[in-house]
């Protein structure tokens, strides 16, 4: 792993890396829900209503994968140093936060019809808009370091990431830890609870998200690099 620390050798990979993942991503998402949309049946008690979920349970997954991607670049910053690690962790702040807003957006839109409510504090939209508070106090955390002359984040972000990953398994865990509006599982080891003929176009949906997400996640990184290159010259220049 530490010979891609070098951001040279990081660059290199990368730029070709992100166009691999941005365009597949686009025709899987486009794919998944043209699918979700025109070609599966409607709910026979949700109806048409359910198609959200194409667009719902994939910003679910990043928003807590995009969190615990932070966790991970955090203790690898303070335990290892690597020095990339406090860039990705600044990277993937900004879309695992646009991606939690998603899906507390079309939760609630989905609430609405099926539960009578745009909103309701239950385990799991509670512990959901608690992980995009922790988004923006990480960012604010972040944009305060660079400010501050710190090419990624500061050790205390870090840390902060680190701890606000205890929500993770809250989130994941609360519908059935708590009696709660929001429907249980419905994809586990054991099996899935959604048909099968609804179930085909989320996993176009989920791949081809995912794979969007990482390709943002390289475009911020590169961007961070180039403009921590940009200022480390420009101090030059000043001292010079």
């Amino acid at each position: 792993m530490h010979r891609f620390a070098n951001p040279a050798r990081f660059l290199k990979i990368a730029r070709p890396l992100t166009g691999w993942l941005l365009w597949p991503g686009i025709l899987l998402l486009l794919a998944g829900c043209a699918s979700g949309l025109f070609l599966t049946p409607a709910d026979y008690l949700q109806g048409n209503t359910v198609r959200i979920l194409y667009i719902h349970v994939p910003a679910a997954w990043l928003g807590m994968a995009g969190w615990t991607g932070i966790a991970v670049s955090g203790l690898m910053q303070l335990v290892w140093r690597h020095p990339l690690a406090s860039v990705a962790g600044r990277a993937i702040a900004a879309p695992g936060a646009l991606f939690t807003a998603i899906c507390l957006m079309t939760g609630s839109i989905w609430g609405r019809p099926t539960w009578g409510t745009w909103w309701e504090w239950d385990g799991r939209m509670t512990s959901m808009l608690v992980l995009l508070f922790l988004y923006l106090g990480y960012i604010a955390l972040a944009n305060g370091s660079a400010r501050q002359g710190q090419g990624g984040v500061s050790p205390v972000t870090a840390i902060f990431g680190l701890v606000g990953a205890i929500n993770i398994p809250i989130i994941n865990r609360s519908v059935v830890w708590w009696n709660s509006l929001h429907q249980g599982p419905s994809i586990t080891m054991r099996g899935s609870s959604i048909d099968g003929s609804l179930l085909w176009p989320l996993g176009l949906t989920l791949f081809g998200f995912t794979l969007l997400f990482a390709a943002i996640v390289l475009m911020r990184m590169r961007a961070i690099l180039a403009q921590n290159k940009v200022e480390a010259r420009m101090q030059r220049l000043t001292r010079g």
